[in-house]
């Protein structure tokens, strides 16, 4: 196989929940390996951010801010994206949100916006870009999913829940979807420290059992979900379709580590 079956010269890309942690990892990720990327989010001044280093490596972009939350923005991203590019051939759900609170005094409010917001947020942008990909017969979707799809970590019931979901969504969809040429998969990352989490990993003893039960002795670095993102965003991933790769330092795999 060439490697030039991984390259993403010529599409585009774009990534909801792309300007921060994971998702503004990727966003870069993928400029750097040829794509045009739209990296949008909720935060106008983020987006423009991640829009100027995706300009910095020669690639295009727009600088739109959509929620996921809210389909109107999610159908006007996708009406600028096709002014601009002409057409969409990678799409990337990363918008995501996590609170600890422990399950019998959950809010359902709480709930309902943390499953509204992983879960029925990846199903909307799947819906959205999905159609004008099913058109052109052609694309790559990507989902992000979690090691709390497989396994509980305490008091983040809603969390777990809809990352279980979106593995079990992503499957459906690309059972639907891949006799038309868009395939579905989706990335689980283990550990990673963001600037959201680097107290709770760095600090707090619930760190330092994330820690201990990841086989490599260290959190994931953010630059190391690239590979897997191109891969499945690329030519080279073809015939892979309903499949969730799993990043995590072999924290699925440990039993005891020591």
């Amino acid at each position: 196989m060439s490697t030039q079956v991984l390259s993403l010269e010529g599409k585009v890309a774009v990534i909801t929940g792309g300007t921060s942690g994971i998702g503004r990892a990727l966003s870069l990720g993928l400029a750097e390996a040829g794509a045009d990327v739209v990296a949008t989010a909720r935060r106008q001044q983020q987006v423009d951010e991640t829009a100027n280093e995706i300009e910095a490596r020669g690639r295009g972009t727009l600088r739109l801010a959509s929620d996921v939350c809210d389909r109107p923005s999610l159908e006007y991203l996708l009406a600028a994206t096709l002014e601009s590019f002409g057409k969409v051939d990678i799409l990337i759900n990363c918008a995501g949100k996590i609170k600890r609170t422990p399950t019998l005094t959950m809010p359902e409010e709480e709930w309902t916006d943390i499953l509204d917001t992983n879960l029925t947020g990846t199903l909307r942008a799947c819906q959205v870009f999905g159609k004008h990909l099913l058109q052109r017969g052609y694309g790559r979707i990507i989902n992000i999913a979690s090691l709390n799809s497989f396994v509980a970590l305490s008091e983040v019931a809603a969390y777990a829940a809809s990352k279980a979901a979106v593995v079990s969504l992503t499957r459906s969809l690309a059972v639907e979807w891949s006799k038309k040429g868009v395939t579905v998969n989706a990335i689980a990352p283990g550990v990673f420290r963001t600037d959201l989490n680097a107290t709770l990993l760095d600090s707090t003893s619930r760190g330092q059992e994330l820690l201990l039960r990841t086989p490599m002795g260290r959190f994931g670095k953010t630059e190391e979900l690239i590979g897997a993102a191109i891969f499945l965003a690329s030519d080279g991933s073809s015939f892979v379709t309903g499949q969730t790769l799993v990043v995590d330092g072999g924290f699925l795999a440990s039993g005891v580590n020591q």
